[in-house]
């Protein structure tokens, strides 16, 4: 079934993620893993403890390299060394409590970190398809009722979306001014998606890892803003988009320097509240107790929804979850974990081929083999 998968075109190719030891990045090592790839990380450091990156022993199954990501010298010399195959940008400062924290570091590392991987691809101009992670949060938000696509307004409030939104600007720079030119052998592409959830994401200040954690120590959440709408969907959804273009990109150049939304289908736009309300019925309602309080620590947006009508029209892609089933698949995860009766990357594993099951009895694009 794997060897179906993306046309089986990252099969003995370089693959080379960063921010690789963050919980998108870990799961998207296991996918990458599963599909034969030779998997190079690049991050800071291990941003959460625990975290997926040591649960799953993922540093003894590739080969990984500690760095900061605003050291242009030492992205040169690796992007040199390595000359991957695909590159999946994912290294950021991924929180908007710690963006009003520490604005700096946030700019610093989404701005300039993104500057300094495309200066690197543009000296050394080796064939590379990238894929470039940025957010949903990217676009200036409005509040409006309908879905954000890939051509409404970039902007942002907050230094995280600020960020993101200049992330976007930068990439759309570098490809007009040198990845566009038939002489470059640089391909790219810029991704959004957010509110990801599923087993193993431990960074603090989201909710889902709140309530989970807290409830395993038998303790009460503290909710604010519960009728916030997000665009809530498991990791794998939002891999599966990346992994999908990146083969698409690999082989078809007409998508050179597109971006795309990967989020949840239309219909499923969950508050807090109602998000919180399965999650305790998941769990089990008499270990799941939470406080709803005022909070004036920072504003948050109250609605954000994605428009995902590109990626199916030009990727034939869509999601394949739905939200109660997003949610058992996170809690079944977690309880996993605390009860500690499984052996973690085995078990993570199989939510992973079950999740490709599910995708291939729906004959989504991506598991369809297409080479003779």
């Amino acid at each position: 079934m794997l060897d179906s998968l993306f046309d089986n075109i990252y099969a003995g190719k370089k693959v080379l993620i960063t921010g690789n030891t963050g919980f998108k990045g870990s799961w998207l090592t296991l996918w990458l893993l599963a599909l034969q790839a030779k998997v190079y990380g690049f991050s800071i450091d291990i941003p959460t403890k625990p975290s997926l990156f040591k649960v799953l022993d993922l540093n003894s199954r590739i080969e990984h390299q500690f760095g900061d990501i605003n050291d242009l010298a030492g992205i040169k010399l690796m992007i040199n060394n390595i000359k991957p195959d695909f590159i999946f940008h994912l290294a950021a400062q991924p929180i908007v409590g710690t963006s009003y924290e520490n604005p700096v570091n946030t700019f610093s590392t989404n701005i300039m970190g993104t500057v300094n991987l495309m200066e690197a691809l543009r000296l050394s101009n080796h064939e590379c398809t990238v894929i470039m992670v940025t957010s949903d949060k990217c676009y200036e938000n409005q509040e409006w009722n309908w879905s954000y696509r890939e051509n409404d307004h970039l902007g942002g409030k907050d230094p995280y979306s600020a960020s993101k939104g200049a992330c976007e600007v930068v990439i759309h720079s570098f490809y007009n001014s040198y990845f566009k030119n038939e002489t470059s052998n640089i391909k790219i592409v810029s991704v959004r998606a957010g509110n990801v959830i599923g087993g193993g994401d431990w960074a603090e200040k989201r909710l889902i890892p709140d309530c989970l954690k807290a409830w395993s120590a038998g303790k009460i959440v503290e909710i604010r803003n519960p009728n916030a709408i997000r665009p809530w969907q498991h990791v794998l959804e939002p891999l599966s988009g990346y992994l999908l273009i990146g083969q698409m990109l690999y082989k078809d150049s007409t998508l050179n320097g597109e971006a795309f939304n990967f989020g949840p289908a239309s219909d499923e736009s969950n508050t807090v509240k109602e998000m919180i309300d399965i999650l305790c019925e998941k769990w089990g309602h008499s270990n799941a107790k939470f406080l709803i309080i005022k909070s004036e620590s920072f504003p948050e947006a109250g609605l954000l929804r994605l428009s995902c009508e590109k990626a199916l029209a030009k990727l034939l892609w869509k999601p394949v979850l739905d939200f109660r089933l997003t949610l058992q698949l996170t809690v079944d995860w977690y309880k996993t974990y605390y009860e500690k009766k499984e052996d973690m990357y085995q078990y993570t594993f199989s939510q992973l081929l079950e999740y490709i099951d599910i995708a291939s009895q729906k004959k989504l694009t991506w598991t369809i083999a297409k080479s003779a």
